[in-house]
């Protein structure tokens, strides 16, 4: 299952991020990585920005990004 698809609320482990390499560097250097625990917080109807709770940080990614990231419950 896509990030993007999770309801919010969720808490799941990161199984896969797809997408190019400076991609996967910039979510591994926020800690968005495969086996790591994420919440999603919240998210827009209109393909707007995904807000994430991973460790203590809360951060916002776009779309895109989080489309990438496969995880499982």
């Amino acid at each position: 299952m896509r990030l993007t698809e999770l309801d919010t609320d969720r808490t799941v482990v990161v199984k896969e991020v797809e997408g190019t390499t400076n991609m996967k560097m910039r979510l591994e250097s926020m800690g968005i990585r495969p086996g790591v625990k994420v919440t999603k917080i919240s998210s827009h109807f209109w393909k707007g920005p995904v807000t994430l709770k991973v460790g203590r940080a809360k951060m916002a990614i776009g779309h895109g990004m989080a489309k990438g990231i496969i995880v499982e419950e």
